[in-house]
């Protein structure tokens, strides 16, 4: 039976730290918007206390996420971890996320207190401050065996690193985060830095969805359009001359006292 929280249980703790791989999982406002979920793996998160996650996020070709928690009034997250061996267990995380770009004051704060071992392809420090945890069975979940970690993405941003600080200026983290990271998919921006090295570099986005449906604009649902300002504008200031004219009309008709 599923069981809420309004903390992360302290029994909880360190089966979850001893995980090999969670899911993360965020939606833009839009009800037309894409939500997402991405897998992460390796030992690139913690618990600071009852109330509070945190991930490493590494670069990658996507940056849903980011996009998601830094729209106006959204911030929504969800962090899943499952039991792939021993006892059937699943744990949800709900709450709102920060992000801690790589490069900024705050991100190198965090990293030091915390004493976080970053690699060549560390963006940002997701935080994700917890309003309820959330326990259920998992029995449907099969049995997995970890065999080790991927070393692929990390080898990867790691030549890359290597070939910008040999003399390739277009091998740049911040070129590469320009030109994937910038935006998500339903137009969102994404990182910081990627707009801004966008725009002092001349970097063109990479087009992300293809095809007659794909978004070419993001459109908040939550907001009105300019026609339906335009609309209910017009619609006031008609009603209210009628409201006028009915009014003088009975003024005109009630008699006179005397």
């Amino acid at each position: 039976m599923g069981q809420f929280f309004e903390t992360i249980p302290e029994v909880a703790i360190p089966w979850i730290l001893d995980q090999k791989m969670f899911w993360v999982s965020t939606a833009p406002l839009s009800a037309s918007g894409h939500i997402n979920v991405s897998p992460k793996g390796g030992d690139y998160f913690g618990i600071l206390d009852n109330k509070t996650f945190w991930y490493m996020d590494l670069t990658g070709s996507g940056n849903e996420t980011i996009s998601h928690l830094y729209e106006p009034g959204n911030g929504r997250i969800t962090i899943m971890f499952c039991a792939f061996a021993g006892p059937p267990r699943i744990v949800r995380l709900f709450g709102h996320g920060t992000v801690l770009e790589s490069g900024t004051a705050a991100f190198d704060q965090f990293v030091k207190k915390q004493d976080v071992k970053t690699i060549p392809g560390s963006r940002s420090i997701i935080n994700v401050d917890v309003h309820q945890a959330a326990g259920s069975c998992g029995f449907s979940v099969p049995f997995y065996e970890f065999k080790d970690f991927r070393t692929t993405l990390n080898d990867h941003f790691k030549k890359r690193v290597e070939k910008f600080e040999a003399g390739k200026s277009e091998e740049s983290m911040e070129r590469y985060w320009a030109y994937k990271n910038a935006w998500s998919i339903d137009g969102l921006p994404g990182l910081q830095v990627a707009l801004k090295t966008a725009k002092e570099e001349h970097v063109a986005p990479i087009q992300k969805m293809v095809g007659p449906l794909a978004p070419k604009a993001y459109l908040n649902d939550r907001r009105f359009p300019v026609k339906h300002l335009v609309l209910a504008a017009i619609s006031t200031a008609f009603l209210t001359v009628c409201l006028f004219f009915i009014g003088l009309a009975a003024v005109d008709r009630a008699p006179l006292k005397v």
